[in-house]
């Protein structure tokens, strides 16, 4: 059976162009303990190109990206 992962806070970014987008992700990452975890939901195109790359290269581990039936996307990530 597949662990189930708790999930922390969310943050809604449709709507939200880069680098704002990676910004606020940044913030609300900030507001996290080491170990939580933080949904994030991104418009396709630049922003799910731009920002898993961007919190894998400050250490966080993302658990998970799936695409939504809206188009969006949802972003898993565990704060280092």
């Amino acid at each position: 059976m597949a662990e189930k992962i708790e999930i922390a806070a969310e943050k809604n970014l449709r709507g939200v162009g880069c680098p704002m987008n990676l910004v606020y992700t940044k913030v609300a990452m900030a507001e996290l303990n080491s170990g939580d975890v933080l949904e994030i939901i991104l418009d396709d195109g630049p922003p799910i190109n731009n920002v898993p790359g961007s919190v894998e290269k400050e250490g966080h581990q993302l658990l998970a990206k799936k695409q939504l039936a809206d188009g969006a996307w949802s972003l898993l990530v565990r704060k280092k």
